[in-house]
C-alpha cells in the first residue's frame, strides 16, 4: 500500500484571501511589512507562506540585495490567481448579504440587491466595478517571464475575442473557458453547473496534435497571432465534445448552412480545454483605440456622468435613418441614455468590414445629442445564434453597465437554412429574452420595424400606422441597399445620411469596378485550366483591371511545392489559393482559380475569405468521370485504378460536387470558346464586367 502525500494545511478562506490579496498587491514588500499588514506574527506568516507555496498558489524566489529583510519576492501562480478570484467572489457575496441583513434590521425591508429566487445571480450595482481576471502589473511581468517555458497555444481570432471578454469582465461570471460539466449544462439548458444562467459555450478548441501534448492539471500559455503571451490557462478539463449535439441544442439544427455550425465542424479544433484564466495583458488594438472601453471603463464613465439608466443598441451593420429613429424612441421609452455598442469582432461572413462601419457610425454621431449618447466598440465574436445570442448579448451589456437593451426582430439571425427557411422565428429572440430578463438584470426594449411614411416625411413603427391604406410607405431592405450600391444606383436621403452613403460607396464601388474571383472546380481533366486560360485572355482583352490566373499545378510549383496529396495537404493548398485570390480581389484585381478543390467545406472557407472583399463566382466544370478518364493525357487515372496513386479524386477519394455554384458547364462536346463565353455572360449578368 503506497503512502499518500500529506496535503498542505492552508489558512481558512478569509485569511487565505487576505494573504493572496496582499502578496498580489505588494509582492516586493518585506516579510515584516506583510505580517503587519495582515495583523499576524512573522512565525504565523512563514507557516502560511510555506503552505501556499506547497499548494502551488504562490511562487517564492530569492532576491539578491543588501537588505536581508527583503530576501524573497512573491508572485501568485495562475492557480493562485484563480483561487484569489474565487475567494473574492465569496467575500463580496458575504459582505453583500451582511449589508442586506443590516438594511432589513434598520429599515424593515431588504436592500433589494439580493434576489429571493433560487439559482439567480446576485444583482450587482450597474455602476460598481466588476471583477477582472488580470493580475497586478508586477505579477504580470513575473508570470510573463515564467510562462515563456510553458507549452503555448496560438489563439485563433475568435478565441482572442473570447479571451479579451473573459479577462476584462465582459463574460462575468465566467472565470475562464468552460469545463466539461459547465459546458454540458450550457449546451443542454443554458446554465452553468451551479445553476447560473449562461447561454453560450465559451470553450478553447484545440487540435488533436496539441491535445496530445497537454494534460489536466497543467498550465499553458495563451498567445496572440504575433506570439505575445496574453494569459495562462490552468487546465481543469480536456475532452472531445459531441459537436452534433452542440449544434442541435445551441444553434437549433446541425446544419452547416449556419455559419457557426460550419465553423464548429470545419474550422474549430476537435478537442476542448477548460480551466481558469490568469490574465497577463489584453490584446493590442491599433484601430479606434479611443472608442474601445472595458466594462469597468464604461461603468466609470456612466458613474461620472450620473447616467442611472442606459439602453444599449447592439448592431453589426451601418446606421441609417431608421436606426436613428429607432434608438431615439427606445431611449425615450426607457427614459434612459443611449449607448451605441456595435460589434467589431467577428460577425457574419459577408458583413461590411468594421473599419467602414465605424467610420459610418462616427458620421452619424453628430445627429445624436452628445449629452445623452455615447458610442463604444465591442470586440465580440458573434455566433449568430438567434434567441440564445440575444440572452448572451443581454448579459454582456449588463456587465458593461447597461440597464436596458434593444432586441431586434430576428436578432442575430444567420439567414436561411439548407431548406431555404429562416433558422429562427422573427420574434423567438425577444420571447426568450423576455423569459430571462429579470435574471439577466437588464430590461428589454422591443425593436420596432421602422418604415418611412412619405406624406408625413417621417419614420414610424410599421405596426402603428393606422391609415396605412391612405399613405405611401417606403422601405429599403438590406438586400436592396446592397443591390443599389453594387449597381451604382441612387440611395435616397430619406433612407440614409449622405456621409454614410459616401463611406459605403468608398468601400463598395459598383461591381463593374470591384475586384472579384472566378473559381473553377471539377475533376482532373474536366477542362478547368483550359477554360480558365481562355477567360483570362478575354478579360485581359477587355482591360480595366489586372487579371491573375492561379492554376492548381502552377500554384503547387510556386507556393505549395512541399505539400503532398493527402486530404490535409490538399486543403492547405486550396486555402493558400483562396488567400492569394482574396488579396487580389481586395485590391481591385481579378483572380481566376482552377484547382480541383474536391471538398465542400474548403470551397466554402475560400468563398467566405474572398466575399469579405468582393464577388466569388464558383464555376463547376461538371464533365463526367468517364470523359475525364478518356482525355487522360498524363495517364493519372490509369495509375490510380492500378493503386499506384493513392487518394486520387474521383477514384479512391471523393469529389463533392457543388450544390449551388453560380454556373455549371459541361465541356463534353463543347469547344473552349463556347464554354468561356458562358462564363463571360454570367459575369456580365452579375454586373462584374460591362456588357
Amino acid at each position: 500500500m503506497s503512502a499518500t502525500t500529506p496535503q498542505p494545511h492552508l489558512p481558512e478562506d478569509d485569511q487565505l484571501f487576505r494573504l493572496l490579496r496582499q502578496l498580489d498587491t505588494a509582492p516586493d514588500a518585506s516579510q515584516r511589512a506583510t505580517a503587519q499588514a495582515l495583523g499576524i506574527s512573522l512565525g504565523r506568516l512563514n507557516a502560511q507562506l510555506r503552505a501556499v507555496a506547497e499548494a502551488g498558489l504562490v511562487r517564492i524566489t530569492d532576491r539578491p540585495g543588501p537588505d536581508k529583510r527583503q530576501r524573497y519576492a512573491y508572485a501568485l501562480t495562475s492557480r493562485g490567481a484563480a483561487e484569489k478570484a474565487r475567494l473574492t467572489d465569496r467575500f463580496l457575496a458575504r459582505k453583500l448579504a451582511e449589508y442586506d441583513a443590516l438594511h432589513a434590521e434598520l429599515t424593515g425591508s431588504g436592500s433589494g440587491f439580493l434576489s429571493s429566487k433560487p439559482r439567480i445571480q446576485v444583482m450587482q450595482n450597474h455602476h460598481a466595478p466588476i471583477q477582472e481576471l488580470y493580475v497586478s502589473p508586477d505579477s504580470a511581468q513575473k508570470l510573463k517571464r515564467e510562462a515563456a517555458d510553458l507549452p503555448s497555444w496560438d489563439l485563433t481570432p475568435r478565441q482572442i475575442c473570447d479571451l479579451e471578454l473573459l479577462m476584462n469582465g465582459g463574460f462575468n461570471p465566467l472565470k475562464g473557458f468552460l469545463g466539461k460539466d459547465d459546458y454540458e449544462g450550457v449546451v443542454e439548458n443554458m446554465r452553468l453547473a451551479d445553476g447560473t444562467l449562461w447561454p453560450m459555450p465559451i470553450t478553447l478548441d484545440i487540435s488533436d496534435d496539441f491535445a496530445a501534448t497537454v494534460e489536466e492539471g497543467q498550465d499553458i500559455a495563451l498567445r496572440d497571432q504575433e506570439g505575445v503571451i496574453l494569459a495562462i490557462l490552468s487546465i481543469s478539463d480536456k475532452w472531445i465534445p459531441n459537436k452534433a449535439r452542440e449544434a442541435e441544442k445551441v444553434y437549433g439544427a446541425d446544419d452547416i448552412a449556419h455559419p457557426a455550425v460550419n465553423y464548429l465542424h470545419n474550422t474549430a479544433g476537435s478537442v476542448y480545454l477548460g480551466g481558469a484564466i490568469t490574465g497577463i495583458q489584453p490584446p493590442i488594438h491599433y484601430d479606434f483605440r479611443a472608442r474601445r472601453d472595458t466594462p469597468n471603463e464604461l461603468r466609470a464613465y456612466f458613474r461620472k456622468l450620473g447616467w442611472r439608466k442606459v439602453v444599449a443598441f447592439q448592431t453589426r451593420n451601418p446606421l441609417h435613418r431608421a436606426h436613428q429613429e429607432l434608438t431615439f424612441r427606445a431611449a425615450k421609452e426607457a427614459q434612459a441614455n443611449l449607448l451605441i455598442h456595435p460589434v467589431v469582432g467577428l460577425t457574419k461572413p459577408g458583413d461590411v468590414d468594421h473599419f467602414t462601419r465605424v467610420r459610418c457610425y462616427e458620421a452619424v454621431l453628430d445627429q445624436y445629442p452628445a449629452a445623452t449618447t455615447t458610442m463604444s466598440l465591442l470586440n465580440l465574436a458573434m455566433r449568430m445564434a438567434g434567441p440564445r445570442e440575444a440572452v448572451w448579448h443581454g448579459i454582456i451589456r449588463k456587465n458593461h453597465g447597461c440597464t436596458h437593451m434593444i432586441v431586434g426582430r430576428d436578432h442575430a439571425g444567420p439567414g436561411k437554412n439548407s431548406a431555404g427557411e429562416d433558422f429562427y422565428g422573427p420574434y423567438d429572440a425577444q420571447d426568450l429574452f423576455r423569459q430571462h430578463q429579470e435574471e439577466i438584470g437588464i430590461e428589454m426594449v422591443d425593436f420596432k420595424h421602422m418604415v418611412y411614411v412619405q406624406e408625413r416625411a417621417q419614420y414610424e413603427p410599421a405596426d402603428e400606422i393606422e391609415d396605412r391604406d391612405n399613405v405611401t410607405i417606403l422601405n429599403i431592405s438590406g438586400t436592396e441597399l446592397r443591390r443599389r450600391l453594387r449597381e451604382g444606383l441612387e440611395i435616397p436621403e430619406w433612407f440614409s445620411f449622405p456621409d454614410v452613403v459616401k463611406e459605403l460607396r468608398r468601400t463598395s464601388p459598383p461591381r463593374s469596378k470591384q475586384g472579384f474571383t472566378v473559381f473553377f472546380t471539377g475533376l482532373s481533366g474536366s477542362g478547368k485550366s483550359t477554360i480558365a486560360n481562355a477567360i483570362m485572355v478575354k478579360l485581359m482583352e477587355m482591360g480595366g483591371r489586372p487579371v491573375t490566373l492561379l492554376d492548381g499545378d502552377v500554384v503547387r510549383k510556386h507556393l505549395s511545392s512541399e505539400l503532398g496529396f493527402s486530404k490535409e495537404h490538399r486543403d492547405i493548398n486550396i486555402r493558400r489559393i483562396g488567400y492569394v485570390a482574396s488579396e487580389i480581389t481586395k485590391n481591385g484585381g481579378i483572380a481566376i482559380c482552377a484547382p480541383i478543390a474536391p471538398y465542400t467545406a474548403t470551397r466554402r472557407a475560400v468563398r467566405e475569405m474572398i466575399e469579405a472583399y468582393g464577388a466569388f463566382v464558383e464555376v463547376h466544370v461538371a464533365t463526367s468521370l468517364e470523359e475525364c478518364e478518356r482525355r487522360d493525357r498524363k495517364g493519372l487515372y490509369q495509375l490510380a485504378r492500378e493503386g499506384k496513386i493513392k487518394e486520387f479524386t474521383g477514384i479512391s477519394d471523393p469529389y463533392e460536387a457543388p450544390e449551388a455554384a453560380e454556373l455549371v458547364v459541361d465541356t463534353e462536346g463543347m469547344d473552349v470558346d463556347y464554354c468561356a463565353q458562358q462564363v463571360l455572360l454570367k459575369l456580365e449578368s452579375m454586373g462584374l464586367v460591362a456588357g
